[in-house]
Order: structure tokens, then C-alpha cells, then sequence
């Protein structure tokens, strides 16, 4: 039998009966309808940790440690402050707010001392997202390891610390690699590599001659000093920062200065611009000191990367998505994070709370982006002046255009007969906006990213920009060090998150770029998922090699051309393909490097040794596009931009080919180009029935196919010379004797049905689709 005293002392604490029936009239239901949905316990987790749906929840508050309920207290309640709209950050519920008689009775509630019946234990709201001292056990996180290549016997394997590497690996799983390749396949193997073309004759005849020990070695001298290698290398960066010509809004509009940062690009491939400046430059490289005026001018247009973030609209509403397409392309390419999937939730699989994807969200919030729509009256805000003596210029156009464009906005949808000064305005700014639109052509602008006034980023609940929780304070994720922006710093901060990512002490942009290049070398990463080092991503089959490379790479001040050398000398690399049935079953995956990986060429690749080798191929680096004079055209979702593929062909280099947001290439989309609207990592390598009617029909092959036919009957004066010809353009090598014999057989039976022309036409036709010439081994 219990003492009297408890039993009194427990009834004491019972709510009265009629506080209780005020509580299940007139709070549990407006809490079941409106805050359960996000704050109850039948959920995996509930939003800020703050669960609604027992007492003691309520009392002890969420992840903030903020007392939801204070009974007796409305003033210090937060429920309360969130409901009325007082909070300083929160506003709840999401939606409608609740109205004033619900938020009243919420009051009253309080003040009675929140009696509440219902019972449940205090959830442990307070628990952070993630157990950090685990989350930084992952290995992408952990800092860079110098670990001592291990001891070979086997000599050949043993001049470069990557074979030493690998040789153990492969020792250890009993696989015995393939013999290294021969000179010619090395020859053309690393002329594609490196530039994305084939070797010419006379540098294969002069490459076969020499048998010096360095033969090679200097032979990727020259093609890394080669202006092809920064059209080729520049064309990878360019896939991963999703790089188009349009802006990808409904109207798809045109960016006619875009091509200024897709030749900064290859510039900085060309010159080997240490990899840690050319990142900063993309980020913030309008705030970042400049040496002098042609320094200035390549940093403002290296934010061009920034820029070329994808348009959702063409008003603020849809910004966010901009900032948020931003924050996924920098995180998968500097980082190989997925921090876009931390938008709308603490992310479920790697250490990225919500906090941090808006703390960088109000970096990118803090800077001005440049508009490609004529209609958006920022249009001239992000742009830059190229010319320092342009910028006061193109300020004060911009003044005349937001002035024009608020007056034009208010006169729309008027009615004509509306008084004569008001309408007289309203036309007289449409004509001013036509006049600042037709002088831009004569000013040099990047589109670009400048400075705006720093604000903070507040956290849209749930992803919901109509939603907002607290602010976020500027600054960098939490697993690589979560520094923050200082408040007294002058600007957006994106000068510091530069310094951030490319911090030697953040373990991740080196392993990342390091593993980008084994990427595009091998065609498999050690880390064979590119974009994504965390929890989901694959782990990497050799860890100490990534570290190796990526030390390697600090050291050697960033340089790709370093490692590009280092990774090509390597006995790896010049392994033969082909196949081994024992590799094969115990290594499938090729994960060992057993063996070199034959591979499809790129679709510009294609395209490009198709030009050299029927000597149409323009090698004048592209400039702008042919676009129309911008107060010409005016697009909508209705009408958008659709580019004319006639007006905008060459026989340049295909990196120069005009891109597309909504209409990607047609050659290059059917070769399995990149997207122009993901950071695509790896291409893909498709062989269709489409590519094979495409080298049937299409007339560029014709037309190629006809002129390598004339220029190998103009070199030569007989069949045989001519059927050797082609094969040393194409395939590098002299044709055999039953390949002479069967292509004059073909020849001689074409001929008599064919003008000669056409039957060699049609014979170099066949040989432009030969696998030998598609494919590099």
C-alpha cells in the first residue's frame, strides 16, 4: 500500500479537469494538424530535434536547448515567439501561420502553466546530428599518410613509385600483369592522352627512330608543351564545371562572353598554372590581388565559373536554385562531396548538417551574379568591365537601365489611354532600355560575379524558401575545419573560401584532383567514384598510392604537367591491353591495373582527328560565337533561344563547338559528350546503331572522307602510295599486304561504278570506320 504522502503529493501535480478539457479542445488538435507533420516521435527525426507530441518533449525543447514551453512563461516560451511571428529567425508553422484566436489560446494555455495529459518520456533532442569523432575516422577525411612506396624485386617495376605501389598489390592477389606495349601503340596511346589528337606521320616516323633511353621522356616534352594539350585537358575541367553557352532558364538565353572563360580555361591547362590559383581564381578571383592589368582581366573572367551557374528564372524568387546548383557543382569538383543533398535536410549519409550548406549558401548569397536575360533589370550587375576604364561606364549604365526598367515595369499593362506624361514615360524607357541594349557590343564585359552587400544566409526549412528557420553564418563545413566568415570581414568571404578549399591541411582538393587525373588517364579512379569521397562513394582500392600522388602534388606547387609525366612514365600506363583469362577472373574490374583499359574516342576526338587527318582542321584557337546584336532578340519560356546548327559550325577544335543548355549537340550527344548541365566525371563510351548510321550518312564524314581522299591522290601519284597514305594519317603504320590487296580489289570493282573520286571517297569513308581508327589501345 503506497504512503498517503505520495499519493497526495501525485495528485497535486495533476492538471485540473478542466485545464486538461481546454488543452484537448483547443491545443492537441491545432498541434496533430500543424506541427506534428514535422515534430513527433513517429518520425526518423524530427526537425531541429523538437518533438511536439508528449510533455516532456515539449518542455525540454530541441537540438537548440531551448525550452519549447516554459509553463507560466508565454514571454520565454519559444513555441509561443514562433507562432506569433516574434522570433527573430523562426516563423511557424510552415505555410499559413495560425490564426489569431489558435495563437491566442496558445497564450492562455501557457499562462495556466501548459497543462498537459499526455504522457511519453523526454526525447534526447539535444543529440548533435552526427558522432563526430567517427564521422572524421572516414578515410577521405583523414589527413594525407607518407607512406614509403614498398621495396620491388622485379626491376621493371621499380623505377616509379606508382609501380611499386601497384606491383604489390598486384603480388599480393597472385595477378601477373601484361608485357609493356609497343612503341607504336605507346606512341599514339599518349599523343591522344595528352592533346586529343593522333600523331601526325612525320612525328611517328621521327618518334620510331629514335632509340635513345629518353625517347619517350621527350616525346612528352613536346606534346605537354603542345597548345593541343590545353584544348584537350582544358575540355576535361570544362565537363566537370558543367560548362554551356546559354544560361538554362526556361529561355535558355544566349551567353555571348561565356567563351571568354572557356579560353581562360585553356590557357591555364596551357601554361600550367599552379592548380590551388587556378581554383582560387574561379572563386573569387575578382577580390583577389592582381599583378598587373592583364592579370585583373583573366581573374575577373575566371569567375566565370560561377557565373556559368544554371538559371532557373529570370527573378530573385528562383535564385536559390542558382546558389544551390553553386554549392553541388563546387562540392562534387573541388571537394568530391555531394553537399547539395544538405539543402533540405542534415544530409543522411555524410557529415553535412543543413547549417553548413547555408553557411556556404550565404557566401554565393553575398555576391552579385551576372544575368543573361535582357529583360532582368540586374542584367549589367554581375558583369565586369574588362577595361578598368570601362567600370565607371558600365555602373552608370546600370543605374540608367534599373531606373528605365521600374519605370517600364510600372507602365505595363496600362491602359493606352492613360494620362499623356505617364504613358509618355513608359514608352520613353522601353526606348531608353533598346538604347543601353544596342551599346554593349562595344564593351568588353566578362560574364562574371562580383561583390554584394554580405548577408547570411537563413536556413529555408525543409528546402522551402517560403520557410525560413535561423540564420546560418558564413563560412565552411564543419568535417574540414568549419571556419567561419569573421563579421568585421569586408566582403562576401568567397576570397576566404578559396583559401579554404585549397588549404593544404583540407585532405580532400588534393586527393580529389589527383584522383581526376589517375581518372582520365586510366579510365578508372582509384577512387572510382570521382564526384563522391563519402559514405556512398567507393573506397579506393589503393589508398596509399592516392596519397602518394596527392603529396606529390603539393609538392610539386600544384602542377598537372608534373604529374602528368609522373603518371605516364609508369610501367602501369604503358601496359599492353588485351586479355588474360586468369587476370580476368581474378580481377574482373581490371581494379589492379593488370592491364591498360582500351577505350572508344571522345566525341571530339572523333571529330578532331577526322579534320587533321583530311587536312581541314582550323587550328586557330575559337573566339566569341556568331550571335545576333543583343537588342535584336528578346526570348521567353514561350520562345526560347534555339540555335541554328549552320550558323554556328567551324573546323576548329571541337572544345570551340557552341553548347547548349536545353539542346545539346547533336554529335556530341550521340558520341556521349558531356552534360552541360551536371559535373560529369567519366564519359561514357556507347557503341550504338546510331553512331554506325551517323559515319554512314552524315554529310560531315562525307565531306571528310572526300577530302582526305583528295589530298592523298594529290600526294601520290599511284594507288599503292595512296592506299599507304591513308593508313599512316589514320592508323599510323603501313597497310599490310592483304590490305593492299583487298582495298585495290575494292578500288578496281568501285571504280567501274563510281567516278574515281567517289570510290575513294567511298574508301576512306570505310576506313574512318574502322574500329583501329576509333579506338585507342
Amino acid at each position: 500500500m503506497r504512503p498517503l504522502l505520495l499519493i497526495l503529493s501525485a495528485a497535486a501535480l495533476l492538471p485540473a479537469a478542466e485545464d486538461v478539457e481546454f488543452f484537448e479542445a483547443k491545443i492537441r488538435p491545432v498541434l496533430a494538424a500543424r506541427c506534428y507533420g514535422c515534430h513527433s516521435a513517429k518520425l526518423k527525426q524530427a526537425e531541429g530535434g523538437l518533438y511536439l507530441d508528449s510533455r516532456e518533449a515539449t518542455r525540454q525543447g530541441g537540438r537548440s536547448g531551448v525550452p519549447a514551453v516554459v509553463p507560466g512563461k508565454p514571454q520565454e516560451s519559444l513555441l509561443i515567439k514562433v507562432i506569433q511571428g516574434t522570433h527573430k529567425d523562426l516563423k511557424m508553422p510552415p505555410g499559413n501561420p495560425l490564426p489569431k484566436d489558435q495563437v491566442a489560446n496558445f497564450v492562455a494555455w501557457v499562462e495556466m502553466g501548459a497543462p498537459d495529459p499526455r504522457t511519453g518520456g523526454a526525447i534526447a533532442a539535444a543529440k548533435p546530428a552526427y558522432d563526430w569523432e567517427k564521422e572524421k575516422k572516414h578515410w577521405a577525411y583523414q589527413p594525407l599518410r607518407a607512406t614509403a612506396p614498398p621495396a620491388i624485386a622485379n626491376p621493371e617495376w621499380n623505377q616509379n613509385p606508382i609501380d611499386r605501389f601497384l606491383k604489390a598489390k598486384l603480388d599480393e592477389k597472385q595477378i601477373k600483369p601484361l608485357p609493356r606495349a609497343s612503341k607504336l601503340t605507346l606512341l599514339r596511346r599518349a599523343t591522344y592522352d595528352l592533346t586529343g589528337l593522333p600523331p601526325t606521320p612525320q612525328e611517328t616516323a621521327a618518334f620510331l627512330a629514335d632509340n635513345s633511353p629518353q625517347a619517350f621522356s621527350k616525346l612528352l616534352d613536346r606534346l605537354l608543351a603542345s597548345p593541343a594539350y590545353g584544348e584537350h585537358w582544358g575540355r576535361r575541367w570544362l565537363d566537370v564545371v558543367r560548362y554551356a553557352d546559354t544560361a538554362g532558364d526556361a529561355s535558355d538565353y544566349p551567353v555571348p562572353e561565356m567563351y571568354r572563360f572557356r579560353n581562360y580555361v585553356i590557357r591555364s591547362f596551357q601554361q600550367d598554372k599552379p592548380f590551388d590559383d587556378f581554383l582560387r581564381e574561379q572563386i573569387a578571383g575578382d577580390i583577389l590581388p592582381h599583378q598587373n592589368a592583364e592579370d585583373r582581366r583573366d581573374k575577373i573572367i575566371a569567375t566565370g565559373y560561377l557565373a556559368n551557374a544554371r538559371r532557373f528564372g529570370q527573378t530573385e524568387g528562383e535564385f536559390y536554385l542558382t546558389i544551390d546548383d553553386t554549392i553541388d557543382n563546387l562540392g562534387k569538383v573541388a571537394l568530391g562531396l555531394t553537399v547539395g543533398c544538405a539543402r533540405c535536410h542534415d544530409h543522411k549519409f555524410d557529415p553535412i548538417p543543413t547549417a553548413d550548406y547555408y553557411a556556404l549558401a550565404g557566401i554565393f548569397k553575398s555576391s552579385k551574379y551576372a544575368w543573361a536575360g535582357l529583360e532582368h533589370h540586374q542584367y549589367l550587375d554581375g558583369f565586369a568591365a574588362l577595361d578598368p576604364k570601362d567600370s565607371e561606364r558600365l555602373r552608370k549604365q546600370q543605374e540608367r537601365m534599373v531606373a528605365a526598367y521600374r519605370t517600364v515595369k510600372k507602365g505595363e499593362g496600362k491602359d493606352p489611354k492613360s494620362p499623356a506624361p505617364q504613358r509618355l514615360a513608359f514608352l520613353e524607357a522601353q526606348a531608353e532600355l533598346l538604347q543601353i541594349r544596342g551599346s554593349w557590343p562595344d564593351l568588353p564585359m566578362a560574364y562574371a560575379v562580383s561583390e554584394a552587400t554580405p548577408v547570411n544566409a537563413k536556413i529555408m526549412v525543409k528546402g522551402d524558401p517560403a520557410t525560413l528557420g535561423p540564420e546560418a553564418p558564413r563560412g565552411f563545413l564543419t568535417i574540414l575545419g568549419g571556419q567561419r566568415v569573421p563579421p568585421a570581414h569586408p566582403g562576401s568571404g568567397r576570397d576566404l573560401l578559396a583559401n579554404w578549399i585549397t588549404d593544404p591541411a583540407n585532405p580532400l582538393t588534393a586527393r580529389v584532383l589527383a584522383n581526376r587525373v589517375w581518372t582520365w588517364h586510366f579510365g578508372r579512379g582509384i577512387v572510382n567514384t570521382p564526384n563522391d569521397f563519402g559514405a556512398r562513394g567507393e573506397k579506393p582500392t589503393h589508398p596509399e598510392l592516392l596519397d602518394h600522388l596527392a603529396a606529390d602534388l603539393l609538392a610539386n606547387g600544384w602542377s598537372l604537367k608534373k604529374l602528368h609525366k609522373q603518371i605516364l612514365l609508369s610501367r602501369a600506363w604503358q601496359g599492353a591491353s588485351g586479355h588474360a583469362e586468369a587476370n580476368a577472373i581474378k580481377d574482373p574490374k581490371n581494379e589492379t591495373y593488370w592491364r591498360f583499359d582500351r577505350r572508344r574516342l571522345t566525341a571530339e576526338e572523333i571529330r578532331d582527328s577526322m579534320l587533321l587527318a583530311s587536312g581541314n582542321l582550323d587550328p586557330v584557337p575559337g573566339g566569341p560565337h556568331p550571335f545576333a546584336p543583343r537588342a535584336s532578340y528578346v526570348q521567353t519560356q514561350h520562345r526560347p533561344f534555339v540555335a541554328d546548327p549552320a550558323a554556328f559550325d567551324h573546323n576548329k577544335r571541337s572544345v570551340y563547338l557552341f553548347q547548349q543548355r536545353f539542346r545539346p549537340h547533336a554529335y556530341l550527344d550521340l558520341f556521349d559528350g558531356a552534360d552541360s548541365n551536371a559535373a560529369t566525371a567519366v564519359r561514357a563510351a556507347n557503341n550504338t546503331a546510331t553512331q554506325a548510321l551517323y559515319l554512314m550518312n552524315n554529310e560531315f564524314v562525307q565531306k571528310q572522307a572526300d577530302a582526305l581522299a583528295v589530298r592523298v591522290g594529290m600526294a601520290e601519284p599511284t594507288t599503292a602510295g595512296r592506299i599507304r597514305l591513308a593508313h599512316q594519317l589514320l592508323f599510323h603504320r603501313a597497310p599490310t599486304p592483304a590490305e593492299q590487296q583487298l582495298a585495290a580489289r575494292f578500288l578496281a570493282q568501285t571504280t567501274g561504278q563510281l567516278e574515281a573520286r567517289a570510290s575513294w571517297t567511298s574508301y576512306m569513308r570505310v576506313l574512318l570506320s574502322s574500329n583501329e581508327f576509333f579506338f585507342v589501345d
